[in-house]
């Protein structure tokens, strides 16, 4: 019967200008919520077009409510709230009307509306916890962070089953500086939330980037035991040792993340170089996929190896991939050319620079080649 109800006055709808008004008695406020029950979005609209204000008998109550969390659907904000202040203006909205009215108040960044909006709303929302989560966000927006503080500690209070006041609450304190606090109360909530491998994630970046390195690490070792290999725990670990200023440490780390993660092999490759370990370095240098960052990374590595007939050698392949277009390979190879005493050639590199900062550069060299072929025995 409901269906055949709705084939009726969606029937109704569609052929309005066929019908005479006084021959189809069609309740387009019904209509339209079964529109919107079905997403028929555009359709609901037409059917609140076609309702007559001016009738007294107009629930003009359901009828904004309906249009508000219309246009809400549609996203289309400012037509919404325009709707749903006058559904709230009639002095009968359920609260869940100033819940609407608040979500799009958020949406378009009218934080103070939505603390005023909600308060409007009667004790029925004190039940509801994501009320809690958009007045605390709403006081940290506006600056106003002990308010912020404050909801969320009454929130937990009021929902204790409700982790996620705690872990809003602990990056509320990071945020504010506030690291040793929030390191312990990071700990509660983790134990509370079961250790979810997001959040221990989260917390130790964030300790991290607060400069809180020794809690950052002791946190992230925990998880890298509760999450042996994983990726994600691993990089921000490794970025807290790198931060410490344990090279070899964080190489090792990203190193284990790059058999997952094989993008992080040149990185695992960089950070061996620059703990001491160039051959290590090197041999990981040949896993890397991207030609242009493998053979970039290659020559510097044989320079620092002194090992400059086989950088001068793979002239052929920084051509192939365009790398010579960038001058500083191009004054590395012009060094390594210089190294194994091809003069010729490293001078033929040398007048290709037009960057002013490695002219000095260029002219320090020069005077070298200069000076071994004057005496070559001073470049033996």
């Amino acid at each position: 019967m409901n269906n055949l109800k709705y084939l009726v006055l969606l029937a109704c709808l569609l052929a309005l200008p066929c019908f005479a008004a006084k021959e189809v008695d069609v309740n387009y406020l019904d209509l339209a919520a079964l529109m919107l029950r079905d997403g028929n979005l555009d359709r609901a609209v037409i059917a609140l077009d076609q309702v007559p204000l001016d009738d007294e008998d107009i629930d003009l109550k359901r009828y904004y409510t309906l249009r508000g969390m219309t246009h809400l659907r549609r996203n289309e904000p400012e037509l919404a709230v325009d709707a749903l202040e006058k559904a709230v203006a009639t002095g009968t909205a359920e609260s869940v009307v100033y819940v609407y009215l608040a979500q799009v108040y958020f949406q378009l960044e009218r934080y103070r509306d939505v603390l005023t909006t909600l308060d409007q709303a009667g004790p029925e929302l004190e039940k509801i916890a994501s009320v809690y989560h958009m007045r605390a966000q709403c006081y940290w927006l506006l600056q106003e962070p002990a308010s912020a503080l404050a909801t969320l500690e009454m929130a937990s209070l009021m929902f204790p089953g409700e982790s996620a006041f705690l872990r809003r609450k602990v990056f509320f304190l990071i945020e504010l500086g506030l690291y040793r606090e929030a390191s312990e109360l990071g700990r509660i909530y983790l134990q509370q939330s079961e250790g979810k491998r997001a959040d221990y994630v989260a917390l130790g970046n964030a300790l991290r980037a607060g400069g809180e390195l020794n809690e950052a690490i002791l946190l992230l070792e925990q998880a890298r035991l509760m999450y042996p290999g994983d990726v994600d725990v691993n990089k921000v670990l490794a970025r807290a040792y790198l931060d410490q200023g344990k090279i070899n440490t964080a190489a090792a780390l990203i190193y284990e993340a790059s058999l997952l993660e094989p993008s992080l092999t040149s990185e695992a490759s960089e950070l061996y170089r620059r703990a001491g370990r160039p051959h290590r370095a090197l041999m990981l240098n040949g896993q890397i996929s991207d030609q242009q960052v493998k053979f970039r990374q290659r020559l510097a590595l044989l320079l620092e190896l002194q090992r400059y007939e086989q950088a001068a050698a793979m002239e052929k392949d920084l051509r192939r991939t365009g790398l010579l277009d960038d001058e500083d390979i191009l004054y590395a190879l012009a060094y390594a050319d210089f190294k194994t005493g091809d003069f010729d050639t490293a001078e033929l590199h040398l007048q290709k620079l037009t960057r002013s900062d490695l002219f000095r550069k260029a002219a320090e060299l020069r005077r070298a080649i200069q000076d071994c072929s004057e005496d070559s025995w001073q470049c033996l």
